[in-house]
């Protein structure tokens, strides 16, 4: 249960010392089918752990929840075949809260997730626009560049199975004003991360979260930027590059997207308002304006 990594023989090769066996540290990939009430709702692909987090960040994604009171409990069971009796820990149902409607039929997926992708097989996009409970445009939440320079490497730091792996994406949630890293979470997918990060709020009753910094270690995606329009989060931050749906949907709903967070040295595609920098005392209006930068070099 819970497996987060596993050892393999490989065969190590250098053009330079010649090759040996040797075992090496993976990063586990199996299967999560989320079923509410009985009804399977999804399959993704995942590392185990923080399952039940997982789920509920991933109601929150679907809109089917909104807050920490929508969710009620959640339960391992025995996976296909097994009649129920051998618990593979890799179907978990959830029960939502007396009143709360349980998800609609168009958004049962008959099909797996992938890790790498959080809303492949959407069949449009107005699906999966999802109408978020919580308005982000008005969170007057500010984050000093300095500060924000330096969440890359603070969450590097956490990453206890990144560095047995190298293979994990993470998310980490800051407070934005005293800079506060709240929860850290690992996978295999970078949306996955973020559906923990999410779900830790829901269990911990902290939606919306206003006045927060969502920072993630790789790309922004648009399914990143949905589901932090979905959780509240009105800052998202990433150490590689945004796409330019993920930027119009940034734009759009208010959230402040900052990329090729590197250094010190980052782009800020939305509402660069949150973002503040120091010079001499005064605020730079290079970061206060339109205007800021958007090298796709990082630089």
């Amino acid at each position: 249960m819970g497996r987060i990594t596993t050892r393999r023989s490989v065969l190590k090769i250098s053009l330079d010392s010649g090759s040996q066996r040797r075992a090496d540290t993976l990063a586990v990939e199996e299967p999560l089918e989320i079923r509410v009430a009985g009804t399977p709702m999804a399959v993704t692909m995942r590392t185990p752990g923080h399952d039940v987090e997982l789920a509920a960040g991933f109601l929150v994604s679907e809109g089917v929840i909104a807050r920490g009171g929508d969710f009620r409990s959640a339960i391992h069971c025995g996976g296909p075949g097994t009649g129920g009796v051998e618990n593979t820990y890799n179907v978990l149902d959830l029960s939502l809260a007396p009143g709360v409607q349980p998800p609609a039929p168009e958004l049962t997926r008959s099909f797996y997730t992938t890790s790498s992708c959080g809303v492949c097989g959407k069949a449009s996009i107005d699906a999966v626009e999802t109408i978020s409970h919580h308005e982000v445009a008005d969170d007057g939440a500010s984050v000093a560049a300095e500060d924000l320079a330096a969440y890359p490497v603070r969450l590097r730091e956490q990453q206890d199975a990144f560095d047995k792996t190298g293979g994990l994406h993470a998310a980490a949630l800051f407070d934005a004003r005293s800079g506060e890293m709240l929860v850290l979470r690992e996978d295999v997918g970078r949306h996955n991360a973020v559906d923990k990060v999410v779900g830790w709020a829901v269990l911990n009753d902290r939606l919306p979260l206003r006045g927060t910094v969502l920072q993630v270690s790789g790309r922004a995606s648009f399914e990143l930027v949905q589901k932090a329009a979905m959780a509240g989060i009105p800052i998202l931050a990433a150490v590689s590059a945004p796409s330019s749906l993920a930027a119009e949907l940034a734009d759009a709903r208010g959230i402040t997207l900052v990329g090729f967070l590197r250094g010190r040295s980052m782009n800020v595609y939305s509402h660069p308002q949150r973002v503040t920098i120091e010079t001499g005392g005064n605020a730079d209006a290079a970061l206060q304006s339109e205007g800021a930068v958007r090298d796709r070099s990082g630089r």
